[in-house]
């Protein structure tokens, strides 16, 4: 079984890398591995009459949801072969999802994370990066916190956890950012963590980080009573930071994914569309009747990742989503969902 795995997950290393290789074809394949290794997924697929053998567009592949990830071990590693296990963030009392990772599998989510942000967020034009998250020492299951820290060979932690298990911010360091000769930053982190310190910092207000910089937030306010639009959001950063609309950049992701959407390119102007990189395909579908949406129209996200070899690649998320013929708008979740992202550890 190994090294089946193996051969299609160097298959899929090299289409990311940029060689050349047919999506479906990886895709087709990954899936019959997958139905034959991944027993609870296998029998969501039965339950809908669909095999490797009648399964022959990806568009027939079924997604699984999200909240399966709670309820059962959605993957292929035996126990004693799993390293490394990312969960969601979820409010505390209640059972979070959770991805498992072997050093391959995880080294593969490593490779997609850096080839899709580098061309994004442009890091050869800021002097240093810092995250508004701890360390994945103080963090070890937060794939948000893991995939900040590998993005780049030097990237500064300026989060901490706190006496109440909650992700707190080192104001004392982050004092530093507006001292005359520091240089263009990126700074990234929650959306909650960039409300946080622009109320941690009033006297620094409107020059928190020196001109050139940017910021990279993603996540929502669960735990909180803040419902902002990314508009607000936007605006409300734009206007404390003194950075420009498009010097923000919004990354779309999740523990049970193993890559990363991005609605923008640091520093570009124009509409803003999340896209996933060429080995991970979003399709927006009728909840009713699972069939993509027409342009326009509104659905849930679903996502075929090529990177998640040792899970699922095909994944239905609790988001609510517009489809445009260049990406995806998020408009916010099912009624019946809980609220998503990382900014409750934010709290402090």
């Amino acid at each position: 079984m190994d090294d089946k795995f193996t051969i299609i997950t160097e298959r899929v290393r090299a289409y990311i890398g940029g060689e050349d290789g047919d999506f479906d074809e990886l895709a087709r394949d990954l899936f019959a591995l997958q139905y034959e290794h991944v027993e609870p997924y296998r029998h969501l697929c039965e339950s809908r009459g669909v095999t490797p053998k009648n399964a022959n567009a990806i568009a027939a592949i079924p997604a699984i949801p999200t909240t399966a990830f709670k309820e059962f071990e959605i993957t292929s590693l035996p126990p004693n072969e799993r390293t490394t296990v990312f969960h969601s963030s979820g409010t505390t009392g209640q059972t979070p999802s959770r991805h498992f990772h072997n050093a391959e599998s995880l080294h593969l989510y490593e490779t997609s994370a850096r080839a899709w942000f580098k061309p994004h967020m442009r890091t050869d034009e800021v002097e240093s990066i810092i995250t508004l998250t701890p360390s994945p020492k103080e963090v070890p299951h937060s794939s948000l916190a893991h995939m900040f820290d590998i993005i780049h060979p030097e990237v500064t932690p300026m989060g901490r956890v706190g006496e109440d298990g909650k992700w707190d911010l080192e104001t004392d360091v982050l004092d530093s950012l507006s001292q005359p000769d520091v240089g263009p930053v990126l700074l990234m982190g929650t959306a909650l963590s960039f409300l946080q310190l622009a109320d941690r910092l009033p006297r620094h207000r409107n020059n928190i980080v020196s001109h050139g910089s940017r910021i990279l937030e993603t996540g929502g306010y669960k735990g909180e009573k803040i419902e902002w639009t990314k508009t607000k959001l936007h605006e409300f950063i734009s206007r404390e930071y003194g950075l420009k609309h498009e010097d923000i950049v919004s990354e779309y992701g999740m523990c049970e994914l193993s890559s990363q959407a991005y609605d923008t390119v640091a520093g570009q102007r124009g509409p803003r569309r999340f896209r996933f990189p060429p080995w991970a395909r979003a399709r927006i579908v009728s909840p009713e009747h699972g069939r993509e949406v027409s342009l326009g129209e509104t659905g849930l996200l679903e996502v075929i990742d090529l990177a998640n070899v040792r899970s699922v690649l095909a994944v239905r998320t609790a988001d609510l989503a517009i489809r445009h013929a260049d990406g995806f708008e998020l408009i916010g979740r099912t009624k019946q969902s809980e609220p998503r992202g990382c900014s409750l550890n934010a709290s402090g």
